[in-house]
């Protein structure tokens, strides 16, 4: 049976209810939607382009004390408030998976946590021990 530990790292958003902000299992890191929250003081940026720039570098966080990077996420579900903002969050997106980008799917919601814009999930493969 493979081992399973909870990630968690003070350079990302603490999770806002009972869960974990990932899971590493064997060779796979989950990581649980990461919101656009200042890890420091618990804000959020203004805007669909800077609140995905935050919750890309929440999950890059995650997913490094996790022992994963970007470069080897395998699936992300972005979660939007509003498709209309499709086209500024992939713009962002795009600068974090330059080249051989991840699987992905992004579904519009009625409404996330703390009235965000964007929420970000990715399952990457283990890069380091």
């Amino acid at each position: 049976m493979s081992h399973r530990s909870v990630i968690s790292t003070p350079k990302a958003a603490g999770a806002v209810g009972p869960y974990s902000q990932g899971i590493r299992l064997g060779g796979l890191v989950f990581a649980s939607g990461q919101l656009p929250i200042d890890p420091a003081t618990g804000s959020f940026p203004e805007g669909i382009a800077a609140q995905t720039h935050a919750s890309l570098a929440n999950l890059k966080a995650v997913l490094e004390a996790g022992g994963a990077s970007l470069a080897s996420v395998v699936k992300t579900t972005v979660f939007l408030a509003d498709m209309e903002e499709f086209a500024a969050m992939n713009a962002v997106y795009a600068e974090y998976f330059p080249s051989a980008p991840p699987a992905r799917s992004t579904v519009q919601v009625a409404r996330l946590p703390r009235d965000a814009r964007v929420e970000v999930e990715a399952i990457a493969e283990v890069t380091q021990p």
